[in-house]
């Protein structure tokens, strides 16, 4: 009896292995035959081409007409975007207008995106553009993490022009993670996508790439904008480039070719253009504002100065509890735990700055 213990349990440990690869395959599989994603636009062979994935299966057909539709598992959600007759690289500097709408770090969150947007009034329920003359600002980070990256992105494209027929403006300025995508660094891809692009027989790389209309949407945003008496960007501007002295129209065609050329916090090879790349000094990268070795308050006046702005909007680190000011209402950020359900915005009105959340609740932002 003592010797057929080993194989009793031997036989018990496989038993046990085998079910939970059975399971593991079943899981693979019911997660596949779930998905919904896309659609991706590309442009191939002199033809407009949509593929998309719905419930786990692939299809690929031609676009003809010119509108896209998203759709969801839930058909109460799906809308239309209209393609862009032309795309062209965004202008980096506005004048202040009267109401601004900045929220950052949306990372795929589509659900809390939208329902932050309807309960403050930005869009509605059918996703029209409600806000008027005013600009919805994003400061970075579209991608990774969440289960609808592809549905955020197409409804920032389709409030886009929205917002331009009534007088208003959507800005789309890029993080890190959307450099990552673009320039290949995966790893806070979301395993949906890798696996989506396999059902549809591609590389994930292809999904946004140059021949992709998203992908050419992405490569005309900007790093770092000026709004007003606003500079925003996803990170911050750290005192490396404070001594740089560039304009930030310079900033922008600086940086722009290089979007897809840049892998894990490495320059691209040019002491010129690597300060905007490296993790450090980046505008997508820096952390000084919360984090040791913490900018100084010459350090963050200087960038006001060398910008003429009032103050610094950035996401990217997430703030304990609250959007709000620190060093003294010159740095605001607005970045929150979104993927722990917790959706927030910063909303300047009426000459005042105010953090909105989901049931369309305000309070005036305080410092820290």
């Amino acid at each position: 009896m003592r010797q057929s213990f080993p194989l009793i349990r031997n036989q018990l440990r496989w038993r046990k292995h085998g079910l939970s690869i059975l399971m593991l395959l079943f899981s693979v599989i019911t997660f596949a035959q779930g998905i919904y994603d896309g659609p991706y636009v590309s442009y191939e062979g002199g033809k407009i081409w949509k593929r998309i994935v719905e419930n786990g299966a692939a299809d690929k057909s031609e676009l003809k007409e010119g509108i896209v539709h998203v759709n969801f598992a839930d058909p109460k959600l799906n809308y239309t975007v209209l393609l862009k007759k032309s795309l062209q690289n965004e202008p980096a500097v506005y004048d202040q207008p009267k109401k601004m709408f900045v929220v950052s770090d949306i990372e795929g969150e589509f659900m809390g995106f939208r329902n932050l947007l309807i309960a403050n009034k930005v869009i509605d329920e059918q996703y029209n553009w409600i806000y008027g003359k005013g600009h919805l600002v994003i400061c970075g980070d579209l991608f990774d993490r969440g289960l609808a990256v592809t549905e955020t992105i197409w409804l920032i494209y389709r409030l886009e022009e929205l917002a331009k027929k009534a007088g208003g403006y959507v800005h789309t300025i890029l993080g890190n993670h959307d450099i990552m995508n673009l320039s290949g660094d995966l790893r806070y891809v979301q395993p949906k996508y890798m696996e989506s692009a396999k059902l549809m027989g591609l590389e994930y790389m292809s999904l946004f790439n140059k021949s992709s209309e998203l992908g050419r949407w992405l490569r005309t945003k900007n790093t770092i904008e000026k709004i007003g008496d606003n500079l925003c960007m996803h990170a911050g501007v750290s005192p490396v480039i404070n001594e740089l002295d560039y304009t930030i129209e310079q900033i922008n065609d600086l940086c722009r070719p290089f979007y897809d050329q840049v892998k894990m916090l490495q320059g691209v090879g040019d002491k010129k253009i690597d300060p905007f790349f490296m993790g450090t000094s980046s505008l997508f990268w820096y952390r000084g504002y919360f984090f040791e070795p913490k900018a100084s308050e010459a350090d963050v006046s200087k960038t006001l100065q060398v910008f003429n702005v009032k103050r610094i909007i950035v996401g990217h680190t997430i703030v304990k509890g609250n959007v709000a000011f620190y060093y003294g209402g010159k740095v605001l950020g607005i970045d929150v735990d979104r993927h722990g359900d917790d959706h927030q915005a910063a909303v300047f009105e009426n000459g005042e700055w105010f953090a909105v959340n989901v049931r369309g609740e305000r309070r005036t932002i305080k410092n820290q």
